[in-house]
C-alpha cells in the first residue's frame, strides 16, 4: 500500500520536500506561471516578431525577470541582453573565370559577409573539390565549420540541388570566411572571381542569465525557450483577428525556462553552473541559437534542455511530455529515472518522420555533441493552433503546464549536481 501511495504522489509536494530547508517557497506556482505566460503572449508585443520593437518589449521583460530573480551576466556581457548583428545578404551579381573559361554566374553562389568579394588564385583561398561519390550536405558543412576561405569545386552531378546552397547566406555572420561555390567538374589552377553584394545589418539579441556552479563552475547546464514568434498577419485577418500570439509557440517554451531559473536560483545549490537563455530569431532561421552556441567550448556544455511548446496535453494526455532524439544520447534515461514515483512521464519523440531533433534550438549544439535536446508536448500530427492565429493564452493548460515545468526541475537534478553526466551525441552520424 504504501508504494501505492509514493506513486501517486503529487509533483507539487515532491517539489515542497525537494526545496524544503533550502528555498524560502516554491517557487514553481500556477499564478507565477500564468503571469509570465499572460504577458509574453499578450497583444501588446504583436506576435514578438524577429526584428521588431515588440520583440524587444518581451526581450526587456525577460532580461527584468532575471535581474528580479538574482541571476548574473553572462561574462563579460554588461547587461543581460547578448546582442549580435545578422548580416542581410542580397546578391547583386556573380563573374567567374577559371583557367581562362568564362563561368556563369549561376553556376556560382558565395557565401561572404563582404559586400565586395574580388580574389583570385593569389588571395589565399584554397582550391577543394565536392565529388559526385561525396555527400554534399555533409560536406559543405566541413568546409563551413573549418571557417577557412575556400573555392570549393562541386561535381556537376550535383547540378539539381547545387541551387540549395544559397539558403546558406541566410546564415551569414561578420566573422565567418568567405565562401565560394562553383558548379564545375574543373580542377582550375588559376582562378578570378568578382561578386557584388549589397549588405544590411540587422540587430539582434538572445536574454541570458546565469547561475554560477558551487563546484563545477566551469561545466554548463544550458535551459532554453524561443521567446520570438511571427508577428501580425498585415494582409489577412480570422474572425477579426490578425496577431500570431504564439502562447504555446514558444511564450510557454520560454515562460519554463524563467521559472526554472527562479527556482533553481531558490535552491542556490548547483554544482554546474546554469545558463537560462531565451533565444531570438528561431521562427527565421535559428539565428539566436547558432550564435549563441558559437560562444562556448561544447564540451564544457553537459546538458541542454530545450522547452518547446508544452503549453498542452501532449498525446498520452496530462503529466507527459516527449524528448527529441531520445536514442542519440542517455539523458532522457537519466530523466526519466529521476522522475521515478512522481506519476509523470517522459517518452521519447513519437514524431521521429517531422524531424524534430533538427528543427529546434537544441539542433546547433547537438551536432557539436552536446546532449542537448528538446522536451514538448506539442501533438505535431494534429496541433490545432500551430502556427496560427488561435495560438493564445486561452488555448494553454496552465495546471498541467505548471506540472511539466515542476517535472523538468525534478528530472534535471542529478545532472546539475553533477551526479549524472549525459552521454554526448555522436556527431558522425547526424544528418
Amino acid at each position: 500500500m504504501k508504494k501505492m501511495i509514493l506513486v501517486l504522489m503529487p509533483l507539487s509536494i515532491l517539489m515542497a520536500t525537494n526545496v524544503k530547508g533550502q528555498a524560502p517557497q516554491v517557487v514553481i506556482d500556477k499564478a507565477e506561471t500564468e503571469r509570465i505566460e499572460k504577458f509574453l503572449s499578450s497583444d501588446d508585443l504583436a506576435g514578438r516578431k524577429t526584428f521588431s520593437k515588440d520583440i524587444d518589449k518581451a526581450a526587456d521583460f525577460i532580461a527584468n525577470e532575471f535581474k528580479t530573480a538574482g541571476l548574473a551576466k553572462l561574462n563579460p556581457l554588461p547587461t543581460y541582453l547578448q546582442s549580435f548583428t545578422k548580416l542581410n545578404v542580397k546578391f547583386i551579381s556573380a563573374k567567374g573565370n577559371l583557367d581562362g573559361t568564362e563561368i556563369e554566374g549561376r553556376s556560382i553562389i558565395a557565401v561572404t559577409p563582404q559586400a565586395s568579394l574580388v580574389v583570385n588564385e593569389t588571395s589565399g583561398y584554397e582550391v577543394v573539390k565536392i565529388n559526385k561519390e561525396d555527400n554534399l550536405i555533409v560536406a559543405v558543412r566541413k568546409y563551413i565549420a573549418a571557417n577557412k576561405p575556400y573555392v570549393v569545386m562541386v561535381d556537376e552531378s550535383f547540378a539539381q540541388n547545387f541551387n540549395r546552397l544559397v539558403q546558406l547566406k541566410s546564415n551569414t555572420n561578420a566573422q565567418q570566411a568567405s565562401l565560394i561555390f562553383v558548379l564545375s567538374n574543373l580542377s582550375p589552377a588559376k582562378f578570378s572571381f568578382d561578386i557584388q553584394n549589397q549588405i544590411e545589418q540587422l540587430p539582434l539579441a538572445n536574454v541570458v542569465g546565469v547561475i554560477p556552479g558551487k563546484t563545477m563552475p566551469n561545466e554548463y547546464v544550458i535551459f532554453s525557450g524561443h521567446y520570438d514568434h511571427l508577428g501580425v498577419n498585415g494582409k489577412k485577418a480570422v474572425d477579426g483577428d490578425s496577431i500570431y500570439n504564439g502562447a504555446n509557440d514558444d511564450a510557454a517554451g520560454t515562460t519554463a525556462m524563467i521559472m526554472l531559473s527562479k527556482y533553481f536560483k531558490k535552491l542556490n545549490n548547483n554544482a554546474r553552473t546554469l545558463i537560462f537563455v531565451a533565444f531570438t530569431a528561431e521562427e527565421v532561421g535559428g539565428f539566436g541559437a547558432q550564435y549563441f552556441s558559437k560562444q562556448f567550448d561544447p564540451m564544457t556544455v553537459k546538458a541542454m534542455f530545450n522547452l518547446e511548446m508544452i503549453g498542452t496535453e501532449s498525446k498520452w494526455g496530462k503529466n507527459s511530455a516527449y524528448i527529441t532524439g531520445f536514442e542519440k544520447t542517455n539523458m532522457g534515461t537519466i530523466l526519466q529515472k529521476n522522475l521515478e514515483g512522481t506519476g509523470f512521464q517522459f517518452y521519447p519523440d513519437p514524431y521521429t518522420d517531422q524531424n524534430l531533433f533538427y528543427r529546434s534550438d537544441n539542433a546547433t549544439l547537438a551536432r557539436l555533441g552536446v546532449p542537448a535536446h528538446t522536451i514538448s508536448t506539442s501533438k505535431m500530427d494534429n496541433e490545432p493552433t500551430y502556427h496560427k492565429v488561435s495560438d493564445q493564452f486561452e488555448t494553454i493548460d496552465l495546471v498541467n503546464m505548471n506540472e511539466i515545468i515542476k517535472a523538468i526541475a525534478l528530472s534535471a537534478q542529478s545532472i546539475i549536481s553533477g551526479k549524472d553526466t549525459p552521454t554526448r551525441v555522436d556527431t558522425t552520424q547526424l544528418k
